[in-house]
């Protein structure tokens, strides 16, 4: 018979949200009114009427010297030329696979934007168009950068260089794309031994560690190996500490992780998602941050 864990009801403490640097952020909802300062221009997610600039979503308020914008707490992916992305492939078409990506549109990789396996740079052949589906088929998931957006707003992907490609073995977790921090790399090694790439679209892949890089793979190289459960413990252990993170609405980015996974340590894999425990191992991660801008 198995064992069943039961919570008895706590009163909770409210958290005191940390006030951001200059006060100058704040939370709107649609109809709110940002400003009445008529110097400001008017940016995304904000119209004016009477003189006023009023919020049309909800979101944070950003100003970037006299413009003012609403950044949305929860909307689709609009991507960015040079944007690191993880897709699910979901149509082969003529020339091309059609790909998720979380945006409003499907996104496109052309056969000619990507290596072949091998590594090859030539001319794309008939050959090729005809084993499209044993390079990539329905359902794969890959990693992609962002190479251009078409004039509809759909997302042109290339897997020119080899650390792009299919994905193998691993776990996706998707969350809010505005919960993701631009870096310079979205390509990590975590020192607790297993990888992450952080995709700016919101989809988040954790996979074991690679020992060796297969370099004449070109990337469609796929390790279906059986996962040791040592590594599978510690995707686990990742994958819950992103989702507590993604509760409390804490930036997503390398460092943020690691001091979540240290701090959730002491707790088991599947407590860590108990709201209390995911209060307190989140708490303890800003606070480390903190100390670190410090």
């Amino acid at each position: 018979m198995a064992a069943i864990s039961m919570r008895l009801p706590v009163a909770r403490k409210a958290l005191v949200p940390s006030a951001p640097r200059g006060g100058e952020k704040h939370l709107v909802a649609p109809g709110d009114t940002i400003t009445t300062d008529t110097g400001y221009m008017r940016g995304h997610g904000t119209y004016v009427e009477e003189e006023k600039l009023i919020a049309s979503v909800a979101g944070v308020v950003e100003r970037v010297n006299k413009l003012v914008c609403v950044q949305a707490l929860k909307s689709r992916y609009n991507g960015e030329v040079g944007d690191i992305v993880v897709g699910r492939i979901t149509e082969v078409q003529q020339k091309r696979w059609k790909v998720e990506t979380n945006s409003r549109l499907d996104s496109v990789l052309l056969l000619s934007s990507m290596n072949l396996p091998g590594g090859e740079l030539r001319r794309r052949s008939a050959e090729d168009e005809l084993a499209m589906r044993d390079y990539l088929q329905e359902g794969d998931l890959i990693s992609a950068e962002v190479q251009s957006i078409f004039s509809d707003g759909a997302l042109s992907l290339h897997t020119r260089s080899l650390k792009y490609g299919k994905l193998g073995q691993g776990v996706l977790v998707q969350v809010s794309p505005s919960l993701v921090k631009r870096q310079k790399t979205h390509f990590h090694n975590l020192p607790c031994g297993a990888s992450v790439i952080l995709g700016n679209n919101g989809f988040i892949w954790i996979y074991p560690t690679p020992e060796q890089k297969e370099e004449e793979a070109g990337g469609f190289t796929t390790n279906l190996e059986p996962v040791p459960l040592s590594d599978r413990e510690v995707i686990s252990r990742l994958r819950n500490c992103i989702v507590a993170l993604v509760t409390q609405r804490l930036m997503l980015f390398d460092t943020s992780i690691l001091y979540c996974y240290e701090a959730s340590l002491p707790h088991q894999i599947k407590d860590i998602l108990k709201p209390e425990v995911m209060e307190e191992i989140v708490l303890e991660t800003r606070q480390r941050l903190l100390d670190l801008e410090g």
